[in-house]
């Protein structure tokens, strides 16, 4: 095939990352529509969500127990007057006023009167007829929420660009909201290439493989807010991969699996360089997924440019480098909030030796319980080996100028 030239530009994971980010942070808000609260769920608000009201409305209890004034107890153990019981729900009109010596009961959540500063846990306390003896003593304003601690009437409760999650919907269903305006999910394409692939339900040739790598991606898509849109397996063959990469770049974004290496029917930096695309980068130093590509590239004069991104065809590579490049972008389409990548940290079980020069992502297990956690590398046989990975939790991640971590040391973790 004779093809531009595609100039080499191959970044570090930081600078790869910082280039992505950028572009992410360009993309404009996506269009809204409206959904009932359930539906809403895993959408992006395009909306802020305000207080209806003070949150909570009244000062709440946080105990079962007994609503006192404090000055009460300065002498413990100390007996008071019962002089009646507050539940959760109460009319605020008919909770009952205390005076000095005496006490009511109370549940939780429910409003404490006015006139008492501290409720007492019902545990430090014991009943006898109409009074109470209470054994320790509680300070001003213990177990109780005052009225508008959580949130003020007319204060942001949720920012527009947050992804609703079961947090999300519980706190605007307290505002009283049934609906909620979201941003429309973007059209994510998938476009896997190579004449090994066939598809799922085909049996395979002798040395065939079944298209793995668009049903992973889907998966990682409608995670991460989009809708994947499953374009047929390209050939390697330059005429029919640019006709799929065209209807690809009709959609919002279009990801390419396989035919980004520098092998003889790799075609597919080829073709967009023929189209005119622009490449932010050409490969990453990390591993696995170093020949990843990142781009824009339009269908014509007039037309409005999509970014692309070429994603290697080895699956665990595509699994990688869509977490590591193509998900800001994702989420910047379906109108999230960008947010710096995170790692965890946790103590490496078994000692890691690796070639310096890449920074590297390994499958690997945390476990553990409660604060013993620790993190293994998986045995694995290279980027195809997707039982490893799925196997895995989580990626360990080996800076670029390290060639041993001992035992005991800790790494960075990636959950996957």
């Amino acid at each position: 095939m004779s093809g531009l030239p595609v100039a080499s530009l191959i970044l570090s994971f930081e600078e790869a990352r910082r280039v992505v980010e950028e572009q992410a942070a360009r993309i404009p808000a996506p269009l809204v529509e409206s959904a009932d609260l359930i539906s809403a769920a895993g959408r992006v608000l395009a909306e802020s969500v305000l207080a209806d009201r003070d949150f909570p409305p009244f000062p709440r209890s946080t105990r079962d127990g007994y609503a006192v004034r404090s000055a009460d107890l300065s002498q413990i153990p100390a007996r008071l007057k019962l002089v009646g019981e507050i539940r959760a729900g109460e009319n605020l009109e008919n909770v009952p006023k205390i005076s000095a010596g005496q006490a009511v009961e109370i549940m939780t959540g429910a409003p404490v009167p006015e006139s008492a500063d501290a409720v007492v846990m019902i545990e430090n306390t014991v009943r006898y007829g109409e009074q109470i003896e209470i054994a320790r003593s509680a300070g001003m304003g213990e177990n109780i929420v005052p009225r508008g601690a959580e949130a003020k009437q007319g204060s942001v409760l949720l920012e527009r660009g947050r992804r609703i999650n079961d947090a999300t919907v519980a706190l605007a269903a307290s505002a009283g909201k049934s609906r909620l305006r979201v941003f429309k999910r973007p059209r994510v394409a998938v476009l896997a290439t190579g004449d090994e692939l066939v598809d799922v339900t085909a049996p395979p040739g002798p040395t065939q493989i079944r298209n793995s790598n668009s049903y992973s991606l889907a998966a990682q898509i409608l995670s991460a807010g989009g809708d994947p849109v499953l374009l047929p397996v390209a050939p390697d063959e330059p005429q029919t991969l640019r006709r799929l990469i065209e209807d690809g770049l009709k959609s919002d974004l279009l990801l390419l699996t396989g035919g980004v290496s520098v092998g003889r029917y790799d075609f597919v930096e080829q073709v967009l360089a023929e189209m005119r695309a622009h490449f932010f980068f050409t490969g990453a130093k990390i591993q696995p997924g170093r020949p990843v590509v990142f781009g824009q590239c339009g269908l014509g004069k007039g037309e409005e440019s999509r970014y692309f991104f070429g994603l290697p065809g080895n699956p665990v590579s595509t699994m990688v480098t869509f977490e590591l490049f193509a998900r800001p972008v994702v989420e910047a389409l379906s109108g999230q909030n960008s947010h710096k990548l995170l790692f965890v940290h946790a103590r490496l079980r078994s000692e890691i030796r690796v070639k310096p020069g890449l920074r590297r992502f390994l499958p690997a297990i945390l476990s553990g319980e409660f604060e013993n956690s620790g993190v293994e590398l998986i045995p694995w046989q290279g980027s195809g080996d997707i039982g490893a990975t799925a196997r895995a939790n989580c990626y360990v991640v080996v800076p670029a100028d390290r060639d041993r971590i001992a035992m005991d040391e800790w790494v960075a973790v990636m959950m996957r």
